[in-house]
């Protein structure tokens, strides 16, 4: 069972600028909250209580003044600094002491999921006990993403990272569930010729070993990758959209903590306080009422 679980909430977000010279990407706002809500969301609604947030060096006290340290959710969050972007499996080997014997789960921090049984999913991923798994989901232009090949009993066969004529429409997410060997796999992988560490090298060691499985969004799931100012505002209004239709929030922290038993309506309060007059603490009040 995955208990942990790391956002790597780093990077440059260059294809932002000039919004995240100045600002983090993962604290823009998607909607009403920031888009590091999001990713959370999605480790705490799969029961994952202690987080690692993997952030810029200089940015530390920017995430702490909206997050702390998680008491507000129930949960525990650390935090490591990254003096540049080396790759997605450098956060293993930053994360190397938070994670220590465990298995754990990586989310990339501007990555957005939906979708009607996603909780039932995410459950049933942290149960892995041995090996890798990532979360496919279809989209329309493969050659923008790393795309996997299955063959008919849905096993991975081949990963191929934004391929020009692809077989498969099938992406791999930013959201993976690994053993504690992917500590060791991480430290023996080597730099791309872009100088970064690669997960779909790190991908590929588990596919060889006949470990890597493969979780299905399914149809009516959304993955959005939030990377481009265009995605961005896109995600943006996708939530805002659905949020007004339906009447609830998606990503709402504290309402997922109190679900789960992990805060009571004292801490709903403390955090209708720390939030001030809003949209937000108007839809905290009604899960107290």
């Amino acid at each position: 069972m995955i208990k942990k679980g790391i956002i790597l909430a780093g990077g440059h977000g260059t294809r932002m600028s000039p919004l995240t010279k100045a600002v983090n990407k993962q604290l823009l706002p998607i909607y009403d909250k920031p888009l590091i809500y999001y990713p959370l969301s999605i480790l705490m609604l799969a029961g994952i209580k202690e987080v690692l947030i993997i952030v810029n060096k200089g940015q530390l006290n920017q995430f702490k003044k909206i997050l702390n340290h998680g008491k507000r959710f129930g949960i525990k969050i650390n935090y490591a600094e990254q003096q540049t972007p080396k790759g997605l499996p450098d956060a293993f080997i930053l994360g190397e002491r938070f994670i220590g014997k465990d298995n754990i789960a990586l989310i990339l921090g501007d990555n957005f999921f939906y979708g009607q049984s996603l909780t039932k999913k995410l459950k049933s991923c942290v149960k892995i006990k041995s090996g890798c798994k990532i979360v496919l989901h279809p989209v329309n232009k493969p050659e923008l993403y790393g795309v996997a090949i299955l063959n008919k009993k849905n096993k991975i066969i081949s990963l191929n990272e934004k391929p020009k004529n692809s077989k498969s429409n099938l992406a791999v997410t930013g959201l993976y569930f690994f053993d504690n060997k992917v500590i060791n796999y991480s430290k023996s992988l080597k730099p791309s010729k872009r100088n970064e560490l690669e997960i779909i090298d790190l991908l590929n060691k588990y596919r060889r070993e006949k470990k890597l499985s493969a979780e299905f969004l399914g149809r009516g799931g959304a993955w959005l990758d939030t990377g481009s100012i265009d995605d961005f505002y896109n995600t943006s209004a996708f939530v805002s959209s659905l949020e007004n239709r339906q009447g609830l929030k998606i990503a709402c922290l504290e309402e997922i903590a109190l679900k789960y038993s992990w805060i009571g309506k004292k801490q709903i309060q403390e955090a209708i306080n720390f939030y001030g007059k809003c949209i937000y603490s108007d839809y905290l009040k009604k899960l107290i009422k």
